[in-house]
């Protein structure tokens, strides 16, 4: 725990020459944002919240693409292509798998 606990802050803690596209996942929602290090703020956000998607009813996994797919629009309508992806260590499986699909789909580039 103590070793990924340091990678995590680590990984947290490094500089990116390109904006970073870091997800989060609680036990019922998930929340993606880009963000640029350099500047420290955040360009764009979706979550499973959000007023745009209608979540009811869905299965957790088709909520993360809607919301992939959300975050790569809205990075792409403000010239962001190329980003960094920041899973903040969570398994590329599941749900981070599917946004990370569907930002690729709308055009982000990873």
């Amino acid at each position: 725990m103590v070793k990924k606990r340091s990678r995590l802050l680590k990984r947290k803690h490094l500089i990116q020459p390109r904006p970073r596209l870091c997800v989060y996942r609680s036990l019922n929602h998930i929340y993606a944002q880009v963000v640029d290090d350099g500047k420290g703020q955040t360009v764009v956000s979706a979550s499973s919240k959000d007023p745009e998607l209608k979540v009811e009813g869905q299965g957790k996994a088709k909520v993360a693409t809607m919301v992939g797919a959300l975050v790569g629009k809205r990075a792409v309508e403000k010239g962001l292509t190329k980003v960094v992806f920041d899973r903040r260590g969570y398994r590329y499986h599941g749900r981070v798998k599917a946004l990370a699909e569907a930002a690729r789909e709308a055009g982000l580039k990873f």
